[in-house]
C-alpha cells in the first residue's frame, strides 16, 4: 500500500516538475542575474520540495510555495556573495556617475538595472511584470502583505524606468522574463540528486 502511495506521490511530482521548472529557472534567473546559477536553484528548490512533497501538495497554492522556496535560495545566495556584489555596485556606480549621456536604455540592460534593485523590490518587479501574477499571489509568495507588493513594485518600477530612461520597463521586464530560457535539466536528474540525498542520510 505504501508504494502504491509512493508512486502516486512520483507522478504528482513529475508532473508539477514538468510545468514549473522552465519558470522557477526564469525566476531565480531575474533575481540573482546569474543565468548559470538559475539552473542549479531551481533543482535545488524542486530537490527541497521533494523531500516535503507530503507538505506541498496539501498546499492551497503548491506554485506560490515554490516560488518562495526560489526567492529564499536567490536571497540566501546574494546574501553568500554580498562582498563581491558591493565591489561590482561600486564600480558600476563609479562608471555612471562619469556618464555625460543622460540616456542610459542603450547602456543598461534589464537584468542590471534589476541588479541595482533591493531584494524585496526586485522580487516584487520580476513577479508581477515578469511573470504577470496578481498582488495577492506575490504576496503569497514572498509571504509578505498586499500592501507591501503594492508600495515595492511601485517603487521598484520607478527605480527601473529612472535606470533604463524609458516608461515601458514593464514590457522590458516581461521580455527579460522571455528571454532568459533555462537549458533542459530533465526530472530523471533530480531524482538521482534525491537518491544522493537519501543516501547521504543513511
Amino acid at each position: 500500500m505504501g508504494t502504491v502511495v509512493d508512486d502516486a506521490a512520483a507522478v504528482e511530482f513529475h508532473a508539477f516538475f514538468e510545468r514549473h521548472y522552465a519558470e522557477l529557472s526564469r525566476l531565480a534567473h531575474l533575481l540573482t542575474g546569474e543565468a548559470d546559477a538559475a539552473d542549479d536553484l531551481a533543482a535545488d528548490a524542486l530537490l527541497a520540495l521533494w523531500h516535503r512533497w507530503d507538505r506541498v501538495r496539501a498546499a492551497d497554492h503548491p506554485a506560490a510555495y515554490a516560488r518562495g522556496v526560489v526567492a529564499n535560495l536567490a536571497r540566501t545566495r546574494i546574501r553568500s556573495a554580498v562582498r563581491e556584489r558591493r565591489r561590482v555596485a561600486l564600480f558600476w556606480s563609479q562608471r555612471e556617475e562619469k556618464a555625460e549621456n543622460p540616456d542610459v536604455a542603450g547602456v543598461v540592460d534589464v537584468q542590471e538595472a534589476l541588479r541595482g534593485l533591493p531584494f524585496r523590490k526586485r522580487a516584487c518587479v520580476v513577479l508581477r511584470h515578469a511573470f504577470d501574477l496578481s498582488e495577492k499571489d506575490t504576496a503569497l509568495a514572498l509571504g509578505i502583505s498586499v500592501g507591501t507588493v503594492k508600495s515595492q513594485t511601485s517603487k521598484g518600477m520607478a527605480e527601473l524606468q529612472r535606470l533604463l530612461g524609458t516608461r515601458q520597463a514593464p514590457l522590458r521586464v516581461h521580455a527579460a522574463a522571455l528571454g532568459a530560457a533555462p537549458r533542459p535539466l530533465a526530472v530523471e536528474s533530480l531524482g538521482d540528486r534525491a537518491g544522493d540525498a537519501r543516501g547521504r542520510n543513511r
